[in-house]
């Protein structure tokens, strides 16, 4: 490989395999969604153009599907983080939750999970009673039982 980002795509014959420029782009990506083509230029020995080409080709394949923002929620006014485990009371509707929920304000991500309850919800809200409020608009949208764990301080997050 003559690591001038031109040639044949040949390392990516299959899902999860990425040379090591590739890991250096995404690591850095995943840090830092703002780092710069010069930066990343200078991590990999890369062209400037050398590197768009890479992340061009990243987000062709979906493997970086977005940029986003880290927003500090507290200051936001969301100072209420849990995780709420989801089983449905009726296992014939299991499939519907996830899109019945998906819309839903304050919930930011859901997860099927192995083990007792079938997803699990990341949740985030301004208050104790705000929270409730969440909880009765899930229970009003799927026929689910739920088990709500507060967080009390994130120490980090990858």
């Amino acid at each position: 490989m003559t690591g001038n980002g031109n040639e044949p795509d040949t390392t990516h014959a299959s899902v999860g395999q990425f040379d090591d420029i590739d890991e250096t782009i995404l690591s850095m990506l995943e840090k830092d969604g703002r780092a710069t083509l010069s930066q990343l230029s200078d991590a990999t020995g890369l062209s400037i153009s050398a590197v768009q080409s890479r992340v061009q080709k990243l987000e062709r394949r979906n493997v970086i599907l977005g940029y986003k923002a880290v927003i500090d929620d507290e200051k936001r006014g969301l100072a209420v983080r849990a995780y709420i485990a989801v089983t449905p009371i009726d296992y014939s509707k299991e499939a519907e939750i996830p899109a019945k929920l998906q819309d839903i304000e304050g919930i930011m991500s859901c997860d099927s999970v192995a083990g007792s309850p079938s997803y699990m919800l990341t949740v985030r809200a301004a208050s104790p009673s705000k929270l409730e409020d969440l909880l009765n608009v899930i229970h009003q949208t799927v026929p689910v039982s739920t088990e709500t764990t507060i967080v009390l301080q994130r120490y980090f997050s990858k």
